[in-house]
């Protein structure tokens, strides 16, 4: 055992076993003898105040020895209330990152795989133009969605100035970008553009300490960008019919080379960098005659300064942009809506033995030439939707027997369950068990039988014989229809076997995915080049005056 001699909030020795004893052991001891408790109590040896943040550290892996002073101090009550609200909010933040990368990851794999989603809407892949796009390899296909939706969700981070969750949520969208086959990332501006959000996150956390691994990003993000936009820029004009979305994008990269220049001492690199920033910044300014009369079209002011700056100023080219950009949004609405019917109709058929979807493309093929939709479906479903094997089985009359029987034996166990769901309901709200089944015979409704049943108000047990009689209301009947209609959906599911079109619901972290597939869905082609460059504007302005004045130390503080 040794002695540590402790001084302040309580003086004497404590005997303690040096490779045993933990800072909140010793701190939780000293405020006990000083009546005290242990958040509201500091204690400093040799000037350093013991932390041990992770609680496992022991007193000798901190150099205590036999002997050593403590100095316990009182902290004061809004500094200790501080300390543990920080405490607090740092656990948070660790399990909100925790959640925003385990629904990331769980979206990807449930969309990429070709499973049946559980939502009602799929996320795919696109390019600029709205094209589907198909990586061919799964792996491929889930690294890039997971990469993409965490990239949104730093943006959004981004935008409320949370730069440090930011940064966090950064480095898991790059980690799933090197998952992806280089071939196809090579091709993209997603990941370039990623490496400049990130040093973005630097530059606005003042972070000096991370300009050498900057500048290699900023590089890796230059020749990614001339890789995926050409090196005049020649390939994205080309994709975007000679407009400009790109100018905001190259103003905050040249900004950012330009300043990790400066503080490593290079001023001719950095002076060019952010001369050139300069006047893209320029040509981003939006007169507000040009402004007024877009906007005098019915266009809102954000779109409106959006399409000046991507068409050169240019009204007439941004009328007939955010006319374009109004069309593309109404027909991608018609496309969701579509298919999320997809989406509804393939539920209703279930999934196959490998839990995949039935494919409607080879469904319509086999409805086109005279089969019945219902009986179809099956036959794909039971063979892993091969075409060839399903109109074997469609042609074979004992196995389209076997098929139309299993069909009906479903119909019947999922009315059987829809009568007994009603019944309880009814039974629930006071109706006599019995009269409750003969209402529901015959496959009524909940809300028919209920009416059925209300006809006869004797019927209500217990019922005073001056009672008025029970009217139902539009809500009520409305409720339990609807409950009906999602007790019937799930079902149809249930009895094709698919127990795993739910796997993994128990677990699911419904509100985070939600948040992100929102992300996800606010977004569009150009979300990516839209960014307001006032804080750029300003930071051009003081480093390009920093060098006016002689080149400055490269320890200067960085603009906010």
């Amino acid at each position: 055992m040794a002695k540590l001699k402790v001084a302040g909030t309580w003086s004497g020795a404590i005997e303690v076993e040096l490779d045993v004893w933990t800072v909140p052991m010793l701190r939780e001891e000293v405020a006990r003898r000083s009546n005290l408790s242990p958040d509201s109590i500091n204690l400093i040896c040799a000037g350093m105040v013991l932390k041990g943040t992770d609680g496992t550290a022991k007193l000798s892996d901190l150099g205590l020895k036999s002997n050593a002073k403590i100095l316990s101090t009182r902290v004061s009550a809004d500094q200790g209330k501080s300390l543990k609200e920080e405490a607090m909010a740092e656990d948070e933040r660790s399990r909100r990152l925790a959640r925003v990368k385990a629904a990331a990851t769980a979206l990807a794999k449930r969309h990429a795989d070709g499973s049946l989603p559980l939502e009602d809407f799929n996320i795919e892949l696109e390019d600029q133009s709205g094209k589907k796009v198909n990586m061919g390899s799964e792996t491929d296909q889930r690294a890039v969605m997971m990469g993409l939706m965490l990239h949104s969700n730093a943006k959004q981070l981004i935008r409320r100035q949370k730069y440090g969750d930011a940064l966090e949520v950064l480095a898991m969208g790059e980690e799933s970008f090197s998952l992806c086959n280089p071939q196809f990332i090579e091709m993209v501006d997603n990941v370039p553009i990623m490496q400049i959000d990130m040093v973005w996150c630097y530059f606005m956390l003042q972070d000096i300490s991370s300009l050498s691994v900057a500048g290699i990003r900023l590089q890796k993000a230059r020749e990614g960008i001339e890789r995926a936009h050409g090196k005049d820029y020649s390939r994205v004009r080309l994709l975007q019919g000679g407009r400009y979305p790109e100018i905001a994008l190259h103003l905050r990269l040249e900004l950012l080379e330009g300043v990790v220049a400066y503080h490593s001492g290079h001023f001719d690199k950095s002076r060019k960098a952010l001369t050139s920033a300069q006047e893209k910044f320029l040509k981003l300014q939006v007169p507000d005659e040009s402004l007024s009369l877009v906007m005098s079209m019915g266009f809102k002011e954000r779109d409106a300064r959006r399409a000046l700056r991507m068409t050169n100023q240019d009204v007439g080219s941004a009328i007939d942009f955010l006319i374009e950009e109004k069309s593309k949004r109404s027909q991608k609405r018609e496309e969701d809506m579509k298919r999320k019917q997809e989406i509804r109709e393939q539920k209703s058929y279930g999934v196959t033995p490998a839990k995949k979807p039935v494919d409607l493309q080879r469904l319509n093929e086999l409805v086109s030439i005279g089969f019945e939709k219902a009986l179809a479906a099956e036959a794909l479903r039971r063979n892993e939707n091969d075409t060839q094997k399903a109109l074997d089985d469609l042609t074979n009359f004992e196995t389209n027997a076997t098929i139309q029987n299993d069909i009906e034996s479903r119909k019947r166990k999922r009315q059987q369950k829809a009568d007994e769901a009603a019944i309880e309901q009814l039974v629930s709200m006071g109706f006599d068990r019995s009269r409750a089944v003969e209402a529901v015979s015959g496959g009524h409704t909940v809300e028919q039988a209920m009416q059925k049943l209300l006809v006869q108000p004797q019927g209500l047990p217990n019922q005073p014989e001056n009672a008025n009689p029970v009217t139902a209301t539009p809500a009520t009947t409305s409720a339990l229809s609807i409950n009906n209609e999602v007790s019937g959906s799930m079902n149809n599911i249930d009895e094709v076997g698919d127990a795993s079109a739910h796997a993994g619901m128990d677990d699911r972290d419904v509100e985070m995915e939600e948040e992100l597939a929102d992300e996800l869905a606010q977004a569009d082609a150009f979300s990516d080049y839209d960014i307001e460059v006032t804080k750029e504007g300003e930071a051009i302005e003081e480093y390009l005056s920093l060098l006016a004045s002689g080149g400055g130390s490269s320890s200067a503080t960085q603009p906010r």
